[in-house]
């Protein structure tokens, strides 16, 4: 048995079909039903049941490939392992955000990170804190920087700073000049644009105005926080969006709700038996070290 044997099951077991595996693969359908009897052979048992429209695995095989997911994961940390440099002269990290990281965190951090540590190469990605926590039990990120909570059995997660959210408007729309808060079921008249659905911070969103019986009109729902920025500044359309995002653009105004939208933990996620290579020890230590300068409270907003 060799390692492709088990790349190649793994790929008919997540296809169903050993076409589009082969396709996946880059080899010839002949060569990948071969291996696949080669391994079969030397288990000497079935894996795979080739009987109906689509493969399936039989129940040796699911027994099988939960182990073979599980030793290619390990064979992977182990060739980071071997790669990482203590001095972080070279490495890797892969990094995963939530949307509203993107507006004020995200840029900070990477751009310290890489000054301090050129020779790292990174993989930055904006995801749904489902598929972050996903991911990282997958091993197909390093770090993640999402929100406290329930998490996946797998995933650790280490609180960084407080984030605060608030009503967000363009500095012309007629809530900007508010002297008091703005009680909360007034938003049943004001058109709003938000992230979408599968979003964490649209959930906490719901569940806020839900507590509150307020049914949100929405007209805009976006997928990137920098596309509701734009879309806020040029409309009468209002939002809710971190504090620390507010103050990165001079346009928009952030408007006290009475009562206030709750805030949140903000947490450093990683996969709890992953190997942390030099690159995500030295940014996680970054993260922990520079996490307080994100810490705004209402009261620090200039209005």
């Amino acid at each position: 048995m060799e390692l492709r044997h088990l790349r190649y099951l793994l790929a008919v077991a997540e296809h169903a079909n050993f076409t589009r595996a082969a396709e996946a693969l880059h080899v010839s359908q002949p060569t990948l039903s071969q291996q696949i009897k080669q391994l079969e052979g030397s288990l000497q048992v079935q894996l795979l049941d080739r009987s109906g429209r689509t493969v399936r695995l039989t129940d040796a095989g699911r027994a099988y490939v939960h182990y073979a997911r599980q030793a290619l994961r390990d064979l992977a940390a182990a060739e980071r392992a071997v790669r990482d440099v203590k001095d972080l002269s070279r490495g890797t990290l892969r990094l995963a955000v939530t949307p509203t990281f993107t507006a004020y965190l995200t840029g900070p951090l990477i751009g310290d990170f890489h000054t301090r540590h050129p020779g790292i190469s990174l993989d930055v990605r904006e995801l749904a804190q489902e598929r972050i926590e996903s991911e990282l039990a997958a091993d197909q990120l390093d770090l993640g920087i999402a929100f406290g909570g329930a998490h996946l059995p797998a995933i650790t997660a280490s609180t960084l700073f407080t984030e605060h959210l608030g009503l967000v408007v363009a500095s012309g729309h007629p809530y900007a000049a508010n002297s008091e808060p703005l009680p909360v079921h007034a938003l049943r008249d004001q058109q709003l644009a938000l992230l979408g659905g599968d979003f964490a911070t649209r959930q906490h969103i719901d569940r806020f105005l839900a507590d509150h019986r307020v049914r949100p009109r929405i007209a805009v729902e976006a997928n990137s926080v920098s596309a509701l920025v734009a879309i806020v500044q040029r409309t009468g359309l209002a939002t809710v969006l971190p504090d620390a995002t507010t103050r990165e653009h001079p346009h928009l105004r952030s408007v006290p709700v009475d009562p206030p939208l709750p805030s949140r933990t903000v947490t450093l996620l990683r996969r709890d038996t992953a190997y942390q290579s030099a690159a995500a020890r030295a940014f996680g230590d970054l993260v922990r070290q520079e996490a307080h300068t994100f810490d705004h409270t209402p009261d620090d907003l200039v209005r």
